[in-house]
């Protein structure tokens, strides 16, 4: 099985979709294997028996009357300086087309009234009015240039689109003799495609503009002349780049030399600029405030942190929201409604009711010009990447406009504690040694065991050996027990190191201990405890508090206001769960929870009837985030894991990216509702002044094109995403 990308030409809306599926099934077998971006004229075959050529999809693609080129090829043309008559003919094309109008209606207006021209229902004959006719004619030819020749293709893979209808309606407006008509459909419409070019290419040019953010070129250190400077897709992973104060970093890195601050905004949308000393991670299109630093190269250019978002945001594009499909489907049987509509408003009069053919004719025209779908097609797509971009600008990234959606329709949110509500840097508080162990005797066992752990309690540990200059010797067949700790051998006798849970099963400390009560009351004062323990008796314990984050209870309180209800997910003891919870006033706390058991509270949840969003860290809670109706990973800056594992990152640790994904969400889902609102609530008007004979064709055009390009602005607004704090 491969895949392959292509450049569709004339892919911009539903009948496309509908006929590039019916020539391509056959082939690809599997219809869930393509995915269309309409925005960008971009088809996706995700996989294809190895039998299957390029040259067969593209021979198979042309069946539906569209030509298709390798994405690659079209990305490298598109890449060479574009000459002046593709930049610019469309445009001289639409004046030339305005001024023939202009100049035909001046001479019609002559002739029989500038009041009666404008109205449009004089008919003009040739042997009259051969100059007026003239210029409509080079109008019609100059605005329509790029609209006939499309109809063409389309009608030949038996599709009626906006150009089809579009040339039905001239076509039909110049038999009757409307050449004013005529001539103001073709040149409105042409105006009308380099306006939605234009508005169409800002939320395409959004997310390229992403790009932008990393530099080209990136200052090495070589050893043969000092510093090279080179383009960043030359620099190797491995190699020294230095970095002077202001600049932007140009690659993903590692600070081998100096200190800074890194303003990450670019990257993860934190408001704050972070410090950044030897070790640290540093990551493209972040830009250093301060000091000159030496960095190591860690990924190549295409590898990049940013370059892995924007292939994720270019991606999204492709996989289509419940709205956009719904869109697309209801544009599939509404086209073909209304030519039927309108074949019966030009023909049922004038035989049942002895009406003129004219008028009707005229009438009909009308309906087809207003039943044009592009409105309520291309608005979406332009309202969902629009949303993906502002996301991404933000911090957060959205990886399908289902996604996207998804935030606006949920009510619970099930959050994670270690690293979501606290920092997720536990530190050492307390060692408690009995039976005749010593505090250096229990750090040094349990530093053993945890050696190979990357768990935060095995990291807070670790480090507070590292800082009491305890020599660490890795545990001999250490073996990790899941949800609660690990065991093995050190210096030869067998020990155990776990959590409060594991301790009751080793039976080892009763609950009318003064132990157990020590425990207990480090539990309920928020504190996380490692019991250490012998075959037969147990040693000490050691504890461990994480800092509930500040921000974390602003983010809880906004997320009650927007009305959700919030439910803690936690693999810690009750009383540190407890205590968190009432310190963050959450809803429902459930503790001393393995893996199985979160997957378990989320269905329950779920047949409460309840849509509910996970959020963690996207590895450890992995089966919570695939069972959640949306799994959202936090801090996932630098982590492709939780990338790979969430359907939606928060690049950064501020949870108040929450409240605000849900906010963005809600907006996204109201601009939708109203372009799709407006555009239909407009044709319905102009359908019933058609059926009421009153209808004028120029004006049903300049409607369309009004709506058209209303929709697209107000789709485009939500490129400027709103403050992550509005909710104090």
């Amino acid at each position: 099985m491969q895949g392959y990308t292509f450049k569709v030409y004339g892919l911009d809306c539903a009948e496309e979709v509908s006929a590039l599926e019916k020539v391509l099934i056959p082939t690809v077998k599997n219809k869930n294997a393509l995915r269309f971006d309409l925005l960008n004229g971009k088809l996706t075959i995700e996989s294809v028996d190895s039998s299957i050529g390029e040259s067969d999809l593209v021979a198979a693609i042309a069946k539906a009357g569209l030509k298709a080129v390798a994405w690659e090829q079209y990305l490298q043309g598109s890449q060479q300086k574009t000459g002046f008559w593709p930049r610019y003919g469309r445009l001289i094309l639409a004046i030339i087309s305005g001024l023939a109008l202009i100049l035909g209606y001046v001479i019609n207006g002559m002739q029989y009234g500038f009041l009666t021209a404008l109205a449009g229902h004089e008919s003009l004959s040739w042997a009259l009015d051969k100059v007026a006719i003239s210029a409509f004619i080079i109008a019609i030819i100059t605005g329509g240039r790029y609209v006939f020749p499309k109809a063409l293709i389309a009608l030949k893979g038996y599709r009626a689109d906006i150009n089809v209808l579009m040339t039905i309606a001239v076509i039909g407006a110049v038999l009757i003799g409307q050449w004013v008509e005529a001539a103001a459909v073709t040149f409105l419409f042409s105006v009308a495609l380099l306006l939605e070019n234009w508005s169409v290419g800002r939320a395409r040019n959004a997310i390229k503009s992403l790009l932008e953010i990393a530099p080209e070129t990136a200052r090495t250190v070589c050893s043969h002349h000092g510093v090279d400077e080179k383009l960043v897709a030359e620099v190797k992973i491995g190699a020294i780049v230095i970095v002077r104060p202001g600049e932007k970093i140009p690659l993903d890195g590692v600070i081998t030399q100096g200190q800074t601050h890194v303003n990450q905004a670019p990257i993860t949308g934190e408001s704050m600029a972070v410090l950044k000393k030897t070790g640290d991670a540093l990551y493209a299109g972040t830009i250093n405030e301060e000091g000159v630093i030496e960095f190591k190269v860690t990924r190549s250019a295409e590898q990049t942190t940013l370059a892995q978002i924007i292939k994720r945001v270019e991606e999204a594009q492709a996989y289509r929201a419940n709205s956009e499909q719904w869109v697309e489907k209801f544009a599939r049987y509404y086209t073909p409604a209304m030519m039927v509509l309108a074949l019966l408003v030009a023909v049922v009069p004038p035989l049942f009711f002895s009406a003129l053919w004219s008028v009707w004719v005229y009438e009909a025209l009308v309906i087809l010009v207003i039943a044009c779908p592009c409105a309520l097609v291309i608005s979406t797509p332009v309202s969902i990447v629009s949303g993906l971009s502002a996301a991404a600008r933000s911090g957060v990234l959205v990886k399908g406009g289902a996604y996207l959606e998804q935030p606006a329709k949920l009510d619970v949110i099930a959050l994670d504690k270690t690293g979501t509500l606290t920092a997720g840097q536990p530190e050492v508080q307390r060692l408690y040694a009995v039976n005749g162990f010593s505090e250096e005797r229990l750090l040094t066992v349990a530093a053993a065991l945890e050696a190979e752990s990357e768990h935060p309690l095995a990291v807070a540990v670790l480090r507070k050996a590292a800082m009491a200059g305890v020599t660490v010797k890795r545990a001999v067949e250490s073996k990790a027990i899941k949800g609660k700790g690990v065991e093995g051998y050190v210096e030869g006798e067998y020990y155990w190191l776990g959590s409060h849970r594991f301790l009751h099963e080793k039976k080892q400390c009763s609950d009318s201990s003064a132990l157990h009560e020590l425990i207990m009351e480090l539990e309920s004062a928020g504190h996380s405890i490692l019991a250490l323990g012998t075959e037969t008796a147990i040693c000490g314990v050691i504890s461990v508090a994480d800092q509930v984050r500040e921000a974390s209870q602003r983010a809880i309180r906004q997320l009650k206001a927007l009305g959700l209800k919030t439910v803690l997910l936690s693999g810690d003891n009750q009383g540190t769960a407890d205590a968190v919870g009432q310190l963050c006033e959450i809803d429902e706390v459930h503790a001393e929870l393995l893996p199985e058991d979160k997957v378990s509270v989320i269905k329950a949840l779920h047949r409460k009837n309840h849509c509910v969003a996970m959020i963690g860290d996207g590895i450890n809670d992995a089966p919570a985030l695939v069972t959640a109706d949306l799994g959202i990973a936090m801090g996932a800056v630098g982590s492709d894991a939780a990338i790979e594992a969430a359907d939606i990152a928060l690049m950064s640790d501020e949870l108040e990216k929450l409240p605000w994904l849900i906010r963005h969400s809600r907006r996204v889902m109201q601009v939708i509702k109203q372009n799709i609102s407006f555009a239909i609530g407009v044709k319905v008007i102009f359908i019933a002044l058609a059926l009421a004979g009153v209808a004028s064709l120029w004006l049903a055009v300049a409607a369309d094109i009004g709506v058209s390009l209303l929709v697209i602005f107000n789709a485009l607004r939500l490129l400027k995403s709103s403050s992550l704090v509005e909710l104090g």
